[in-house]
């Protein structure tokens, strides 16, 4: 696949709940197009719809009408089961919360995604584990477990196991919203050198000021897409990719 093609295609996706008084609308039918290599970064309110189209994306959820088409797989066609598989071999997840198993030493955390999904062989993943773990500065941390980690280095941890497979696609969901302004900024040299490395980014945040070498920012207003600002200084849009 070359830079400048599709990777990720949103046609026409709508996605609704079913509240207890009537139903709500959080995708309005949103058209999108991530082209591989891009880092995009989408705001909004709370309630816009930012975490429910990353949900989409990553086939963690499915919409109501609409074709979600990732890499040439289209999502929509898909049941659980074979989103969860999919998902594991192909997307990172980065969340909010860190989600590290508190029971898992912090290498342990990293090599859990590798037992799940089999690609790495066995005989691999501890290396590939520490490896990781030195990609993000935690290299004397591998046997430790969560509770006695700072917050910014649980992100980091976070950020290693969402490596795991070597998926082409890590989304983030808010990675920084519970880090000081410090720790914020280790976050974001990590995410704009893993887009260097090619990985395709796709990040939610609530915060406009943020160091990050996006391509483009979309902003969410009620399920919709409201508005999208390209980064001109971006080395992505220098090369006349058609965003």
């Amino acid at each position: 696949m070359q830079k400048n093609e599709s990777l990720i295609e949103l046609k026409n996706v709508i996605k609704c709940f079913n509240g207890s008084i009537q139903k709500f609308t959080a995708l309005n039918n949103v058209n999108m197009v991530i082209k591989k290599g891009e880092f995009v970064v989408l705001t909004g309110k709370s309630g816009s719809g930012k975490s429910t189209l990353l949900n989409m994306i990553s086939g963690i959820d499915v919409p109501t009408s609409g074709h979600i088409i990732v890499n040439n797989v289209p999502l929509h066609n898909m049941s659980g089961n074979q989103l969860a598989i999919w998902r594991g071999t192909n997307i990172g997840i980065v969340f909010q919360f860190f989600q590290l198993l508190p029971t898992l030493t912090v290498l342990e955390n990293v090599i859990l995604p590798m037992e799940f999904a089999g690609i790495i062989p066995i005989s691999q993943q501890r290396k590939r584990g520490i490896e990781l773990l030195e990609s993000v500065g935690l290299q004397n941390q591998l046997n430790k477990y969560p509770n006695l980690l700072s917050g910014g280095e649980k992100q980091r941890v976070a950020i290693a196991r969402s490596l795991a497979n070597n998926p082409k696609i890590i989304v983030a969901d808010e990675p920084t919203g519970n880090l000081d302004s410090f720790n914020a900024e280790i976050i974001y040299d990590l995410f704009n050198f893993l887009n260097q490395q090619g990985k395709t980014i796709i990040y939610v945040t609530h915060d406009r000021n943020i160091n990050l070498n996006y391509t483009r920012i979309v902003k969410l207003v009620d399920g919709q897409i409201d508005e999208i600002i390209i980064n001109e200084e971006s080395q992505f849009n220098n090369t006349g990719v058609s965003l």
